[in-house]
């Protein structure tokens, strides 16, 4: 049976460290459900994003997120298709609630992947012939996968491994990071293998109960420096299958990842007096809500005269209706009287 070689070393034990603790923070911080949505829906766009940009799409950032929202956008149909079925294999992850992660699964990833990018004979289907992996810049051959024969067996193999395996024998960034290289080093289609990988990781780490609300995005951290990403990937080999060093890039990506997250997280829960004074309630605010104290935070006050530049379209008694519920909920306070009151953030 597959047995991943690698050494417990100081460095992974420090990113698992910083992992356990930005979680924590995370999924405890008061007011996170009002962000809740805009987080995940972040998280989509960078994720998206970034794990098509690595493999050569062509839109930026902006573009990505109008074809996300269903704008229409000046690109190549593959880039913009691109996109799309990468969201589709998000969707995917989310939803997935089988005990396992089984042979169909990693099929049914590319078959979202690859849809309407490569014949559909190949689509979800492992690669019947050999490959090579080459350096875009001087066309040298950088890896050679193992033969289309051994596939079916190697990823079988593989996943046998990840359904007996527990969180109490590895921790699950451990094995999130062993399936990402596993399946980048198997290679068991004809393309979008990268793509596939990184899912199938995502997956594992969510089946384990590391979603950390879905807030995270790991192909952001790849993509910043591509060639450490390779770099990293490629050290197993010249260290005769030795993760080690792989392992520390994967959870050191994660730890910088979630430590953003969570001083974001820190930053919109404005003040851990504010949890005490509710008991440790977490809000549920609404996106009014949201946009208003995300002003105040930004500008240190709101006042009346601001309220059109906020919402042009909605009412001055609909604004002063939800300052009156986020005081009611102990968020804001007001300070002064008639025209020149200031709402601010309530810090005792």
């Amino acid at each position: 049976m597959f047995s991943p070689a690698y050494t417990i070393s100081n460095k992974i034990l420090k990113y698992i460290g910083i992992i356990e603790a930005a979680k924590e923070v995370i999924e405890n911080a008061p007011l996170v459900p009002a962000w809740e949505a805009k987080f995940r829906e972040e998280a989509i766009v960078r994720t998206v994003h970034h794990g098509t940009h690595i493999e050569g799409n062509e839109l930026n950032f902006t573009e990505a997120e109008k074809v996300l929202a269903g704008a229409k956008v000046v690109g190549r149909d593959r880039d913009i298709q691109e996109v799309l079925n990468y969201r589709n294999v998000l969707k995917f992850i989310e939803g997935y609630n089988n005990d396992t992660i089984t042979d169909e699964t990693v099929k049914h990833v590319h078959s979202l992947t690859a849809d309407k990018m490569m014949p559909e004979a190949v689509v979800g289907e492992y690669r019947k012939s050999q490959v090579v992996v080459k350096n875009s810049q001087t066309g040298e051959i950088t890896f050679r996968p193992p033969p289309a024969v051994e596939v079916p067996f190697l990823v079988s193999d593989f996943l046998l491994w990840l359904s007996k395996t527990t969180s109490e024998e590895i921790h699950p960034t451990l094995k999130a990071g062993i399936t990402h290289y596993e399946l980048v080093r198997i290679h068991p289609f004809l393309d979008g293998n990268g793509r596939v990988a990184r899912a199938i990781a995502t997956l594992s780490l969510f089946k384990d109960g590391y979603n950390i609300k879905r807030f995270f995005s790991l192909e952001e951290y790849y993509d910043r420096e591509p060639m450490n990403y390779y770099t990293a990937l490629q050290s197993v080999a010249t260290e005769n299958g030795n993760m080690t060093h792989w392992l520390e890039y994967f959870i050191e990506g994660l730890a910088i990842e979630l430590t953003r997250i969570k001083e974001k997280v820190k930053s919109l829960s404005t003040d851990l007096k504010i949890k005490k004074s509710m008991g440790g309630q977490q809000l549920a605010l609404s996106e009014r809500q949201i946009k208003i104290v995300e002003f105040i935070q930004e500008n240190g006050f709101l006042q009346n005269k601001a309220f059109f530049e906020l919402f042009p379209m909605i009412s001055e008694d609909t604004v002063l209706r939800e300052l009156k519920d986020l005081m009611k909920k102990g968020i804001l306070q007001k300070q002064g009287s008639t025209k020149g009151v200031r709402y601010t953030l309530k810090t005792n």
